[in-house]
């Protein structure tokens, strides 16, 4: 059984291998539907939304899956040297690729190492914050749908949002890359059985005309914000959510031996355009 279904600023398939499984399935879009909620900046009156409006004014109580992404949002940010913040919003912003909900003044602003918690669902910031959890939320939601799959009965399958990808159980599949010079040509990297990957790349901003979405949150000055990429970057990983996170360390520090990857237990692949 496969099915597809618009969410999280992509597509989002869920394929299982065997026929009875249609209401597991409708429960696992379900998880991604409600992390889409809580998570999404695009939406004003999400939690996301009201953590960066409140959270640097008073304490924010939030949904155990939003604590558990800032938790492991913290915790990459710690052991990439700041490769990894979240806290970078108001540059997507500036750029025109996210909604101006919220102005504040950019030197003002923290980053998620200005999050605290002050009890295990419950949060406040020592600064304002803008964060945008798009780097993360992604294979957080693909993590969520393997585990309702799991929980009721799904023996093997895969969940792939727009190339963050788990698989689980017996499956096994054949990895593609893009070619990072020509996105329309995949290079075969390998299978990928009971484990998730996720690549980062301007595919498209060359064809586009595109300004990079890469964004450096170390970035001092404002060209430097934004990083010109050449090349693909992939993490093999446990669990999706940090192959997600961790393919934008490997994309800044152009390191594949990043000590961070050994801490996570992740394996990095750079494909040279």
């Amino acid at each position: 059984m496969l099915r597809c279904k618009p969410l999280l600023g992509t597509f989002v398939e869920i394929s299982i291998h065997q026929d009875d499984g249609q209401a597991a399935v409708d429960n696992a879009f379900a998880a991604i539907q409600n992390i889409h909620d809580l998570m999404g900046f695009h939406h004003p009156q999400s939690e996301l939304s009201q953590i960066n409006r409140n959270a640097h004014i008073e304490a924010v109580e939030i949904h155990p899956w939003t604590a558990q992404v800032i938790r492991i949002a913290k915790e990459v940010h710690l052991e990439s040297d700041g490769l990894f913040n979240c806290g970078i919003g108001h540059r997507l912003v500036a750029a025109g690729l996210l909604p101006r909900h919220i102005n504040f003044s950019n030197h003002d602003l923290g980053g998620v190492e200005d999050i605290h918690f002050l009890a295990p669902d419950l949060i406040q910031s020592r600064r304002p914050v803008c964060l945008d959890l798009g780097g993360i939320a992604k294979g957080f939601a693909v993590d969520m749908a393997v585990r309702v799959l799991i929980s009721e009965g799904i023996a093997s399958g895969s969940v792939n949002a727009g190339g963050d990808l788990r698989v689980f159980g017996n499956t096994s599949l054949p990895i593609q890359v893009r070619h990072p010079e020509s996105p329309e040509e995949l290079i075969e990297i390998g299978s990928l059985k009971d484990g998730a990957i996720a690549t980062s790349s301007l595919y498209f901003a060359k064809r586009d005309g595109l300004r990079s979405h890469i964004i450096n949150p170390l970035a001092q000055n404002f060209s430097e914000v934004h990083v010109e990429i050449a090349g693909s970057f992939s993490i093999l990983a446990k669990e999706c959510v940090y192959a997600d996170a961790l393919t934008k360390v490997l994309a800044l520090s152009n390191n594949e031996h990043h000590p961070c990857f050994s801490h996570f237990s992740a394996q990095a692949l750079r494909i040279v355009a």
